[in-house]
């Protein structure tokens, strides 16, 4: 039989198929809690950019709300008193409204970074993993 070098750095030149096998499946078994472990962390990643992508689109929300009621203030300034007032209110008014779209713009770039929700870097690890231990049974 040809010699095996053991995980505990010994060299046994008698193994058994058996012990080969308990190895194998050791191994086997150490990859997919390593694959599933590598899956877990991209997944909590991708919510991180999920959750950061939705509270800046709530904030977006929130900013063009004060914009609309900063809207209704200038038309009613404009209305009650016809000076430079509502002028004012109309700046205010476009100022948050440049906010609420930079926020938006922001809060899709986030999610758009963490599409799809599927852990891709563990996917093609699994595949290389399947693929070699194909070609090593195939020996």
């Amino acid at each position: 039989m040809s010699t095996v070098e053991h995980p505990t750095g010994t060299r046994g030149k008698d193994d058994t198929v058996g012990a080969l096998v308990t190895q194998a499946s050791q191994q086997l078994s150490q990859l997919v809690r390593d694959e599933m472990r590598l899956a877990q962390a991209e997944m909590t990643e991708k919510g991180k950019r999920f959750g950061l992508g939705g509270g800046l689109f709530g904030g977006a929300g929130t900013v063009a709300f004060l914009a609309v009621q900063a809207l209704v203030v200038a038309g009613i300034a404009a209305l009650a008193l016809a000076v430079p007032v509502w002028a004012s209110a109309l700046i205010v008014c476009g100022v948050l409204l440049a906010i609420a779209a930079v926020l938006a713009l922001m809060g899709r770039k986030q999610v758009a970074r963490a599409t799809p929700p599927t852990p891709t870097r563990t996917i093609d690890s699994v595949k290389a993993d399947v693929a070699e231990i194909k070609e090593k049974a195939h020996r």
